[in-house]
């Protein structure tokens, strides 16, 4: 069975706790995973792209030179695309990228990405996130004891800790989220895995099949 290391709340080891093998040893599928980020990527872009074409280019109006007997090329208008200055020919415009992702992909690849943490033994559950105020400073204190400062490390919670997430927010390498809305994007994205036992029984719980 996989299993992970547990933390204490002061950073020191505190034995291992055993992962639900439906959820964490879950035979990864790739394609599944590569089709997920894909599409997680591709609904996360804006797509306020836009260029301007002839007809929105300022300009035009009067015909640059006569058609016949000056030596030059024919021209018809400054907005051409030829022109410089003119406007953009077939250029992008503001566009929807949002795609469906089916649940059943979502899951298998969220699963993939769980079970390759859990096989490369870089899931770590604590006891508690605990904070009285906003210090980054305890932070980076806590994730150096854990070797894990200047690593990429996802830091997972089961309801909000404001404190706690702020703090996290100044650290390179660092995201925090709750657990309920952990994804495969994030996991593959970060190095380690570092959450609280309560958000491991919410993703026990969820996630399970």
């Amino acid at each position: 069975m996989a299993k992970a290391k547990k933390i204490s709340n002061t950073g020191g080891s505190a034995g291992e706790v055993e992962l639900n093998p439906e959820v964490f040893e879950f035979e990864p599928k790739n394609y599944q995973v590569h089709q997920y980020i894909k599409s997680f990527l591709r609904n996360n872009r804006q797509g306020t792209h836009s260029t301007k074409n002839r007809r929105e280019v300022r300009g035009g109006g009067a015909k640059p030179w006569r058609q016949k007997g000056t030596g030059r090329a024919r021209a018809g208008s400054n907005t051409s695309p030829v022109w410089v200055g003119g406007g953009r020919a077939f250029g992008p415009k503001p566009k929807n990228y949002n795609r469906a992702i089916p649940k059943a992909i979502k899951r298998q690849a969220l699963y993939s990405a769980l079970a390759d943490k859990a096989s490369d033994e870089k899931i770590m559950v604590i006891e508690d996130l605990k904070l009285e105020k906003p210090r980054t400073k305890s932070v980076v204190e806590f994730l150096a004891g854990l070797d894990l400062y200047g690593r990429k490390v996802l830091i997972l919670n089961e309801g909000e800790n404001r404190n706690f997430e702020m703090s996290c927010r100044n650290i390179p390498g660092v995201s925090y989220m709750r657990a309920r809305l952990i994804n495969a994007y994030h996991l593959l994205n970060s190095e380690y895995l570092l959450m609280t036992e309560s958000a491991l029984n919410e993703i026990e719980e969820v996630f399970a099949k």
